[in-house]
């Protein structure tokens, strides 16, 4: 079964995400537990904590398919000492927001080196800041997002994903959330040569440890690495990839978030996707 839902807002609470989700059609969602463009925010309250897990409930939301995002300015591999003291503890806050609001996952953006550190050196200081967040919380896996390989953003090759795992102690704590935008605008052909591009998915960092998709369509050409996103069919991925995708069980039971940039044809594009099932 496919569980499909947008990213939605929480303003004016996290407990609104769920009733937002509901309000589209979905069975799954993301959200920020805070506000993505601040360093620190407000403590969770208990009520909100209350009224978020009761929503979700009515909601028929199931923890394993909501996926939270954390932060855009955290930079877990930022070669600045003093800088990633504040991606290091903004990250554990969004580790334990997820904690509070009993959720399973948090996705993020593996980092950049800012052309200041080498790739390795980057990979490295992403799982150590990882290994650190994992050891000072419970059940939260960390979930790390491909990139479009933008600037230096690394993540953008399938083997950096897999540097990473690999170097997070916990095994069973760390993931890894496939962008279809991003994975085409890296270069791996999903339209062309489906079955390739996630054949190698598989080989090089293992279906075992998929635990969602972001599915975008893009406005960008296959290799461009520019991370622009479209709505389901109209970009250059067309319609028959997401047909395709939905009749693919390998991506059942995960939470398939759309990112798409007209959020007034979320609850059309869910109804679209469920009828190629």
């Amino acid at each position: 079964m496919k569980y499909i839902g947008p990213h939605v807002s929480a303003g004016g609470g996290v407990e609104n995400a769920p009733l937002n989700a509901t309000a589209v059609g979905a069975n799954a969602f993301a959200l920020f537990t805070k506000n993505q463009r601040q360093w620190v925010a407000a403590p969770l309250t208990a009520k909100s904590i209350a009224l978020f897990k009761e929503n979700c409930s009515k909601g028929g939301f199931m923890p394993e398919f909501i996926l939270p995002h954390d932060s855009y300015l955290i930079n877990l591999g930022n070669p600045d000492e003093d800088a990633i003291q504040k991606s290091r503890a903004a990250f554990l806050d969004e580790m334990q927001r997820c904690e509070q609001l009993g959720l399973k996952l948090l996705n993020f953006h593996p980092g950049s080196h800012l052309n200041k550190i080498s790739v390795e050196e980057c990979l490295d200081r992403i799982a150590a800041n990882i290994n650190l967040a994992l050891a000072r919380t419970t059940g939260v896996t960390a979930v790390i997002e491909n990139t479009a390989g933008q600037g230096s953003n690394v993540g953008n090759r399938l083997e950096e994903i897999r540097y990473i795992i690999d170097r997070v102690e916990d095994k069973s704590r760390v993931g890894f959330c496939i962008d279809t935008c991003h994975f085409y605008s890296a270069g791996y052909d999903i339209v062309g040569d489906y079955e390739g591009a996630f054949g190698e998915l598989d080989r090089v960092v293992g279906l075992e440890y998929l635990k969602g998709i972001h599915l975008n369509d893009t406005k960008k050409p296959l290799g461009s690495r520019v991370d622009r996103h479209d709505n389901v069919g109209i970009g250059l991925l067309g319609i028959d990839f997401f047909k395709r995708f939905m009749k693919d069980s390998r991506f059942d039971n995960m939470p398939i978030i759309l990112e798409t940039p007209d959020e007034s044809r979320w609850a059309e594009e869910i109804a679209l996707l469920r009828s190629f099932e």
